[in-house]
Formats: C-alpha cells, structure tokens, sequence
C-alpha cells in the first residue's frame, strides 16, 4: 500500500493536516492507535472546545507562547490565523461566542468539530485506520532513478509513503492514551528534545506546608501572579483556586508554564488595591476586629486564615499595631510562597518542550530528516491557557499540508 503521506496522530493538528492535504489531492492515510478520535477536543473547554482565540497578535504571536525558541511560531501562525479557523467553523454552521479574553467556545458540544475535521478529510479522501499502532517506522534510502520512502508496520500491515507527519502529541492527559511515540521517532532519526514537562498544570505544596491553607480548598479569588527573576519575570491576572493540596485555577495553570523548579511564586490577593493604606484607614475609624476588616478586601475565608496564624491580629483593628498591619499588608499584597511540585501529567492541559525547533523548519515542519515532520503539541510550543494551543494545531497542521507534495514531483 502507496501513500503520498502517512499522517501519525488523529489528534487536531493530526486531522487537519491530513484534511488538508487530502483537499489538495494527495493520497493521504491517517492513522491512530486509539479507538476515538480526538479525546481532547471533546474535553476541551468543559465539553465545548476552547478551539481559538482571538486576541492572538498576528504580528507578534510569540507572545502568547512558551519554546526555546519563541520566534519560531511566528511564521505558521502568522499565515494560518484564528479568523481563518472561525470562517471554517462558520462554513460548516457551527455556532460559538467569546468567553473572556479572547476566547472562543462552541456553543453547543466539542463533539461539532470532530465532526467538522471529519468531514473535512472525508472530502480529501483520506484513509483513516483506526485504532492501528505503528510498530515499526524505517527510512529506505532511493537511488539515482527512485526516492527513498518511509515503511511503516502497522496494525493492519506494511505501507510505504514518501512523507510522515508526527502529530502524536506529548504525555499529559494519558488516560486518554498520551504516549512519548513522537519524541522516540526524532530520536531514532537524530532529531534533539527539549526535555518534556507538564504545563497549564496545578501546583503543589508539601504537607506540612501546607497544612494551614489546605482548609481553603474550593476557594477562587482574582489574583495577580508573578514567577522568575527580573529579566524572565512573567506575571498574570486570573483567577486562582485553593484546592487540598495546593493551588490551581487559571492563575496558576498559566504560571505553571513558566515557574522553575525551587524558584517562589509571589501572589497579590487584593490587586489594584492599596492593602497597607486600607488597613491604616479603617484603624484610625473602626473597632471591628482585623479579620472583620480584612474580609472588606479579600474573601472572608482568607481573612480569617490569614489572621488565625498571628495571635498578634487576633484583636480590634484600633488595637493593632502599625508593624502588624503593615506585615500583613505585605503578606496579602506579595505572598510568596515555593511550590513542592506539580500534579503532573495527569492534570496538566498540556505537555511544554518535546522536538527542539532548531531541527524544523519553522516555514513548513519539516524535520532535518527529509519527508519527516512534526506538528502540534509534540513539538516545543506551547501555547497560554485560552485556546492558544489549538490555534497552534491548526497553523501548524496548515503550514505542514501547504508543503507537501504527491510522491511523484519528489
């Protein structure tokens, strides 16, 4: 069996490239070990696939990702952008609406746009074998009069092809059947990783350190979080979550892509208010007790919490003394606190590092192995939480469709 190209992962990026080829008339087969097809879409955004967003900047895309390399997402994203995505789903009658930030949703169940990239190959004639593991992927080398092709053992047999994409995706979420397939096949052809991590993931904190917290669990509050030095510094203002075993929430699932091992995160529980003048204001008018004050400023939760730890604060505010109040102000206005670990792949959304760019071509994923390429989440881009990693499935799988060609002009 003769492809033009064999397309490895029915994930997003794995669909759409294979659509997208089969449209401009190749002879394309998709294939997946799994027996569904793209579980993340279909979990994505609480049921309804946070498929885009629309505050990507075209012009400086790198801005909303994480790589080595952060340039090298300019050129994909820049020609495959999130408006050409929405005309797509407007094509196929697909309802959505902006949540926050940019963010696109169905309206309706995640469920359409499988549907949609479905029909999508359907229309480029693609074979799809599903499920069907690769056991075996080789290079044979042509000669004068024929060009080398890949042979895959699969499942369901041999087949040559001229081209093989890798749209396998990286190891979170492996309940859903996340494998390492990608990085072993740039392994085996001498391609160079980035160490794979958890990303858009909860953190963690370890017992005892977190003993005085853990009664928080299921508290959300807006926050403004910080991580790293000055030069690398990175900051967000989203919603954190308390939870028993430490912080997750949008806040920190952003922050997690950039938070070094050992290094402090440093949370403003009160951001864009003035806590140390506050707490002096209400000393110099009110008798009420700190926590009672202190819950005008934060949730009452936290309050408490806070104030439960210095006996010191557990009294009228008028009573209190300029040091404490000024030290607490601190406390809620720059907590810093060192995370213990993350909740690994589990729970995170998405899998950081994986094929080092400096071995793709940034116009066209193709490796440094020729006919090889690496599209999606098994490469090293990530993207912020908020539908940036899809639109790096689409530009991607686009930009990967656009450069191949029928065996035959190879």
């Amino acid at each position: 069996m003769n492809f033009d190209v064999v397309v490895i992962g029915a994930g997003a990026a794995g669909l759409f490239c294979a659509a997208q080829a089969g449209q401009r008339g190749l002879r394309v087969l998709l294939i997946d070990h799994s027996d569904r097809v793209a579980e993340k879409i279909r979990i994505s955004g609480g049921g309804r696939c946070n498929f885009t967003n629309r505050d990507l900047d075209v012009r400086a895309p790198q801005k909303h990702f994480v790589s080595e390399n952060p340039n090298f997402c300019r050129s994909a994203l820049s020609r495959y952008t999130p408006q050409q995505f929405i005309e797509l789903m407007d094509r196929h009658g697909i309802a959505h609406h902006e949540k926050h930030k940019g963010q696109l949703f169905c309206d309706g169940p995640s469920q359409q746009i499988i549907d949609m990239l479905l029909a999508e190959c359907h229309a480029g004639n693609v074979e799809r074998w599903q499920p069907c593991g690769v056991k075996r992927l080789a290079f044979e080398a042509g000669n004068d009069t024929q060009a080398g092709c890949y042979r895959l053992e699969t499942d369901r047999g041999t087949v040559d092809a001229a081209q093989v994409v890798v749209a396998t995706g990286g190891l979170s979420i492996p309940q859903l059947g996340a494998s390492d397939f990608g990085y072993r096949v740039a392994q085996q052809f001498g391609l160079r990783l980035v160490a794979p991590r958890p990303a858009l993931v909860p953190l963690t904190f370890a017992g005892q350190a977190w003993a005085p917290y853990a009664s928080l669990a299921g508290l959300a509050l807006p926050v403004q979080i910080e991580t790293g030095s000055k030069k690398t510094r990175m900051h967000f203002m989203e919603d954190l979550l308390f939870t028993h075993r430490g912080l997750s929430g949008p806040a920190v699932l952003q922050i997690s892509s950039y938070w070094q091992e050992g290094t402090p995160l440093t949370i403003d529980f009160a951001p864009g208010v003035e806590v140390s003048e506050a707490l002096s204001a209400a000393k110099a008018r009110s008798r009420k007790r700190i926590a009672n004050e202190l819950a005008m400023l934060v949730p009452s939760r936290l309050a408490d919490a806070w104030v439960g730890e210095d006996p010191a604060l557990q009294r009228p505010i008028n009573e209190a003394t300029d040091r404490a109040l000024t030290q607490l102000a601190e406390r809620i206005a720059r907590w810093q606190i060192t995370p213990d670990g993350t909740e690994g792949y589990k729970k995170a959304e998405v899998t950081a590092g994986g094929v080092d760019t400096r071995d793709l071509s940034s116009q066209t994923l193709e490796s440094k192995q020729p006919g090889l390429y690496f599209i999606g989440e098994v490469v090293d881009v990530t993207g912020w939480l908020g539908g940036y990693n899809f639109q790096w499935a689409w530009a991607s799988a686009h930009a990967c469709a656009m450069a191949l060609r029928p065996a035959s002009v190879l």
